[in-house]
């Protein structure tokens, strides 16, 4: 398994939006991405760069491989 890479929150929505994934708001310090047709909504923090920990879940929640996530992350 690749090790997940310690990103800024605006590289994590980059990635995310190559996705289809789009902005749907911000409030306070997290930005919100949906997807239609997704039940999910997906809460990336906007801090100086996001957790591991939380970059594997909001991965997980988006329902892809970490794998998919970094073919997007490179492209």
């Amino acid at each position: 398994m690749s090790p997940v890479p310690l990103l800024r929150p605006r590289e994590v929505i980059k990635a995310f939006e190559k996705l289809g994934w789009d902005v749907a708001r911000q409030r306070g310090s997290h930005i919100i991405l949906t997807k239609e047709g997704h039940i999910a909504t997906l809460s990336v923090p906007n801090h100086s760069e996001v957790a591991r920990g939380t970059l594997r879940s909001l991965i997980a929640r988006a329902g892809i491989t970490l794998e998919e996530f970094l073919k997007a992350l490179g492209e």
